[in-house]
């Protein structure tokens, strides 16, 4: 009798717990340092972005275009290796930076001085579902936490009625699933939580029941029956995570109606978003970029933005480069550019870092006639907001942008730094596992301190 009323008092307790501190966890805690940012948005290039036609411009490959490529190729994907292939697109310096933007990205070339660009990102995988899993976790295999998992662990969530970490999903789940935005073996309730898009982004969202009363009264049954489960057990994580679930999902269905009406956002905002757009993709993506916005206004930790579908085979063109590429430029250039200028016009932008990156970058030589293959070994990423430096170029790659030469950097590095800028030490977020404490970047991984503002 004493054990199972200790378990029954310490459920009563815990319930008020959860119910004032929702998404957080006992194994929150406040940053290690003094945070730059709060809260990250991830936008997530399905396919891999050429890095000598986005960010990179290379003016050898337009003077060997057509010629043998100048260097040792390494193995790839296809192994379909061709001549050097130029960029179809022209690169012009923007802002007082002089940063050079493709052609490809007429909008976003106006926020240039807020951009970081890293040119020597490099990745250990050139496939895509191992890169995925590389990128979001940091290991490229499945069953590791993804990074908005980590931060929601490390830091907890801010708002009482939305998930810590959303992915918002354009159309596209990357490949490798939805183990690219697992809790791994983290709490379960920390799993990113996936909004399609439309008016309906998650299932069961509106009650059923005709009365709340009805519905409040479920839940209490629910509780009682998860209470008395877990007395016995000693309140397993995956009853505390249904439980935490159960609340948050009832909160849910009078937060997310709110943050999906749009109505409230003035003309001019939904224009700058390109909500209106004869594109449909460059209005969906806009319209996930105005989400991503209202959702770290209200205190959401981790957002991640897919790509919109229907331009082909994502950013992934093995052929059909300048149609692929085009498209899918044309789907992200606004939201993207509209994002920055609306953090920043609304003092958000210091406190929102933005993380733009594919899992690795193309080849400069072609496969086929006109189109690029995977390449891991040097492609660029960019950053804005958060604490790192705008206008800034970091690291470099050779001249035929094939392989990074300077300022070399690892996704480890990447994950460190974005980290790093939360206020949290990556070696120091741990979870102790099978007699080994787990991090986001394993045994490796620096703060790429170069890059801060």
């Amino acid at each position: 009798m004493l054990g199972r009323a200790a378990h029954g008092f310490g459920m009563v307790a815990l319930w008020d717990w959860l119910a004032r501190n929702a998404g957080a966890r006992p194994s929150a805690r406040p940053p290690h340092a003094r945070p730059q940012a709060q809260s990250i948005i991830f936008l997530y290039m399905d396919g891999g972005p050429s890095q000598v036609d986005t960010f990179d411009p290379k003016p050898r490959l337009a003077r060997e275009h057509g010629q043998p490529f100048g260097l040792k190729m390494e193995a790839t994907q296809f192994n379909n290796h061709g001549r050097t292939l130029a960029s179809p697109w022209t690169f012009t310096r923007h802002g007082q930076s002089g940063l050079p933007v493709s052609s490809l990205f007429p909008r976003l070339a106006t926020c240039a001085d807020e951009l970081c660009v890293i040119r020597s990102m490099t990745s250990s995988f050139s496939e895509h579902t191992n890169a995925n899993y590389f990128l979001h976790t940091g290991l490229g295999q499945s069953g590791r936490p993804s990074m908005g998992a980590w931060v929601t662990y490390g830091l907890g969530s801010a708002n009482q009625s939305l998930p810590g970490f959303i992915v918002l999903n354009g159309g596209l789940v990357p490949p490798g699933g939805l183990d690219n935005f697992s809790n791994g073996f983290l709490p379960a309730t920390f799993q990113g939580s996936v909004f399609k898009g439309g008016a309906q982004p998650l299932a069961n969202l509106h009650p059923q029941e005709s009365r709340p009363a009805l519905q409040e009264n479920k839940l209490r049954l629910l509780r009682r029956l998860d209470r008395a489960q877990s007395e016995g057990q000693g309140a397993p994580d995956e009853i505390e995570s249904a439980i935490a679930n159960q609340e948050l999902a009832f909160r849910m269905q009078s937060a997310v109606p709110e943050l999906l009406e749009l109505r409230g956002e003035s003309d001019a905002t939904r224009s700058l978003y390109g909500l209106n757009s004869p594109f449909a993709n460059t209005a969906s993506f806009g319209r996930n970029c105005l989400l991503a916005r209202r959702l770290v206004e209200r205190g959401v930790r981790f957002v991640e933005i897919t790509c919109p579908s229907g331009n082909g085979d994502r950013w992934d063109q093995h052929s059909a480069l300048k149609d692929g590429h085009t498209k899918n430029a044309l789907s992200v250039d606004q939201g993207m550019a509209a994002l920055i200028m609306d953090l920043k016009n609304r003092g958000l932008l210091e406190s929102t870092l933005l993380v733009w990156a594919g899992e690795f970058g193309r080849t400069p030589f072609a496969q086929g006639g006109d189109g690029r293959d995977h390449n891991p070994f040097g492609f660029s990423i960019w950053m804005a907001g958060g604490g790192v430096k705008g206008g800034h170029i970091h690291g470099a790659t050779d001249e035929y942008g094939y392989k990074a030469v300077e300022g070399r950097t690892h996704i480890h590095d990447l994950h460190a730094t974005m980290l790093h800028l939360l206020g949290i030490d990556h070696k120091r977020l741990t979870l102790r596992i099978s007699s080994r404490d787990m991090r986001l970047t394993d045994v490796h991984g620096e703060v790429l301190h170069e890059i801060l503002a």
